[in-house]
């Protein structure tokens, strides 16, 4: 058989894809040599003539040590090649080969000892240029290393979407050793993932060669027990140097830190946004407070308290003395879904005594946030009341507890309580900064309240003490009154009436309204009542009353009231009626319709120079006179005529009980309409009357 012979494939004996260049054979160019026992060159490739510079047609036949070894290494590679060729082993290194050109170059050898069937043996030499070996080396020896140390997951499946690697921080990513991957397609190696989404993506990627870079995907990647975890993915489509498709190479990057940070700052703005909207919308301390504590509960604690120093209820000085146990009132309590801690808790409207080591108390007297992290049994009498609710905070679990104080223009008001329970994540500092937040801006809401529920018992408590305790006992009438402040602090005021009896029997009916609101018209509303007061038992006409009035009120920094004077005769069973610029009293008549009194409206108190006109009215048994201020009728929406109408109609229908009367009056036209405040005086009189 001829030396090509032993060399010539069998028909059929490979099977496969024609071959395509471009691998790694082609990169490195490895020629191939046969050389027969003498060392003459029997076969020659054609990557031997593009490495050695020799055409078959030179090589063929030529001794190779001749042909390719420079003169001072002919000695040693005579020797390897009789030692290859006598005893059959191989021999693999580096020595310079002659180019035809004359030049020498480094060449990588591997040469290896053949047999034919006939017995005859030829020697294979296979030679790649070294520096190309070299490069090749370096490169894959960068690549594997960059791989394996890298922090970013990778991993490379082939064109079936089966796993071929995996690096180490893969592994890690997913919580699954490369044994568990290799072989596998994503969904089999990753059952939790969404696996129809990713490996549609890849088929893409396959498709097109298009990269798709940084899929942003939330998941369990490792299984069900494991943390959420949020990734950037891509993937990349191998080709060989000839463009033939591998396969896919995937880079997942963990980006869960920056995940949960993005949905803090997230949740930290919507808290902050719904606070600003949901918290003060009243100047109610008890809601206001029960507004924070909501708004916190469930996205920041399991259960919230807000508690208040009781000093600061009181005005007097806030913090305790050190070493000194903290007072406090409960004023909301807001939870989730945790019976046992929410009993642990103040009700609202309980004082509380926490003595000075509990951490609340540290909370407000240093005036800085106290955070146990995670809750131990050691610390829950630091944490709770006394033992009962230690024990209740302990039975419901406590996981984490965190005090923030109540800040407002520079003075500790209280402390908002926050405990997580069923959330099992500790307070962190981000949940301290954003808790101090909302407690601050909350404080402001707080600290107003309190001024204002201050200012208004001290409004109200002035008014009161300026309008009559109890009804005077008056011959030939029957009274009943009301009295009701507005909603707001600064719009109580100067609305009064008064009941005086006179020497002779008769009875003097005084209803004012000053102008304005705030402690001012409070305090101009008792001048000019003590005024009217006095005048009354001088026994004089109505319209003379009102015109001194008219003088006191001019003194008075401005102010302008208006009032109805009347002056009840029961001897002659008749009535002398004037105003000021007030609305008209109503007259009630059994069996007829309830009608305002025609009378000369005049101008109000504090004008100067108007003159008052007195008008008479004859009364019978059972008759009665309504009188009352503009806050019982007055709306924004709605004109006075047909507010005035609306009087009359509820009178008409009214019992005839005085009390109830005043009752029904208020609750039909006052209802939801507490912006000013209102004196009402309805007078009736006596069936046994001359």
């Amino acid at each position: 058989m001829g030396t090509t012979d032993a060399f010539r494939p069998e028909p059929g004996r490979f099977a496969g894809p024609p071959y395509e260049p471009g691998g790694l054979l082609d990169v490195l160019g490895v020629a191939a040599v046969v050389l027969d026992r003498r060392g003459r060159i029997v076969l020659w490739s054609p990557q031997a003539e593009e490495l050695f510079g020799w055409s078959a047609a030179e090589a063929l036949g030529q001794y190779a040590a001749q042909l390719l070894v420079v003169e001072e290494d002919l000695e040693s590679v005579l020797e390897l090649f009789a030692k290859v060729m006598g005893g059959g082993e191989s021999w693999a290194g580096v020595f310079p080969a002659r180019h035809k050109d004359g030049t020498a170059r480094l060449v990588e050898f591997r040469n290896m000892r053949l047999e034919d069937q006939s017995g005859d043996f030829y020697a294979l030499g296979m030679a790649t240029d070294q520096a190309v070996l070299r490069d090749l080396e370096r490169d894959l020896a960068l690549s594997l290393g960059l791989v394996a140390q890298s922090p970013i997951g990778i991993a490379v499946l082939d064109t079936d979407l089966r796993f071929v690697m995996v690096n180490p921080a893969l592994e890690r990513l997913h919580g699954l050793p490369a044994e568990e991957h290799i072989g596998r397609r994503v969904g089999e190696a990753l059952p939790h993932a969404d696996v129809e989404e990713i490996e549609a993506g890849m088929r893409r990627v396959l498709a097109t060669g298009i990269p798709l870079v940084d899929w942003f995907t939330v998941g369990r990647a490792g299984g069900a027990a494991t943390d959420e975890q949020a990734q950037l993915v891509s993937f990349y489509r191998l080709e060989d140097p000839g463009g033939r498709t591998l396969g896919i190479a995937t880079s997942v990057v963990d980006v869960t830190d920056r995940h949960r940070a993005n949905n803090e700052a997230r949740r930290r703005t919507a808290l902050i946004a719904e606070a600003s909207v949901l918290i003060g919308t009243t100047l109610d301390l008890d809601r206001t407070a029960q507004e924070l504590a909501q708004v916190v509960v469930p996205g920041l604690a399991d259960v919230a308290a807000v508690d208040v120093l009781d000093t600061v209820l009181g005005g007097g000085r806030a913090l305790p003395p050190d070493g000194e146990p903290a007072v406090f009132r409960a004023l909301a309590v807001a939870a989730a879904d945790s019976p046992d801690a929410v009993r642990a808790a103040d009700p609202p409207g309980q004082i509380a005594r926490y003595a000075a080591d509990r951490l609340v108390t540290r909370c407000v007297s240093t005036g800085l946030p106290v955070c146990v992290a995670e809750v131990r049994e050691r610390d829950l009498p630091r944490i709770a009341r006394d033992r009962e609710a230690a024990a209740l905070l302990a039975r419901a679990g406590l996981r984490s507890y965190l005090a923030v104080p109540l800040i407002a223009r520079g003075e500790v008001l209280g402390a908002l309580d926050l405990k997580r329970v069923d959330n099992p994540r500790p307070f962190g500092e981000d949940d301290v900064a954003l808790a101090a937040e909302l407690a601050a801006r909350a404080a402001v809401s707080i600290d107003n309240a309190r001024w204002y529920q201050r200012e208004r018992a001290t409004v109200v408590t002035l008014q009161r003490s300026l309008l009559p305790q109890r009804p005077a006992r008056l011959e030939g009438l029957e009274i009943a009154y009301r009295y009701q402040p507005a909603g707001a602090a600064s719009q109580v005021g100067g609305d009064w009436f008064d009941v005086v009896p006179q020497t002779d029997g008769r009875s003097a009916l005084v209803v004012g309204d000053v102008m304005g609101s705030g402690i001012n018209a409070a305090a101009a509303m008792g001048q000019l009542r003590t005024a009217a007061r006095t005048l009354s038992q001088l026994g004089l006409d109505p319209a003379q009353v009102l015109h001194h009035l008219d003088h006191a009120a001019t003194g008075l920094d401005q102010m302008i009231a208006t009032c109805v004077y009347a002056v009840y005769d029961p001897h002659g069973a008749r009535c002398r009626v004037a105003t000021a610029g007030h609305l008209p009293p109503v007259l009630v008549r059994p069996g007829r319709r309830p009608a305002l009194l025609d009378l000369p409206a005049g101008a109000p108190l504090g004008v100067g120079g108007v003159p008052f006109e007195s008008v008479s009215l004859d009364l019978a048994a059972g008759d009665e006179l309504v009188f009352y201020t503009d806050g019982l009728v007055e709306t924004r929406d709605e004109p006075i005529d047909c507010r005035l109408d609306a009087l009359l109609t509820v009178l008409a229908g009214a019992p005839r009980d005085l009390e109830a009367t005043c009752d029904l009056l208020l609750s039909s036209l006052r209802d939801g309409n507490d912006q000013d405040d209102v004196a009402l005086l309805i007078a009736r009189v006596h069936d046994s009357a001359p």
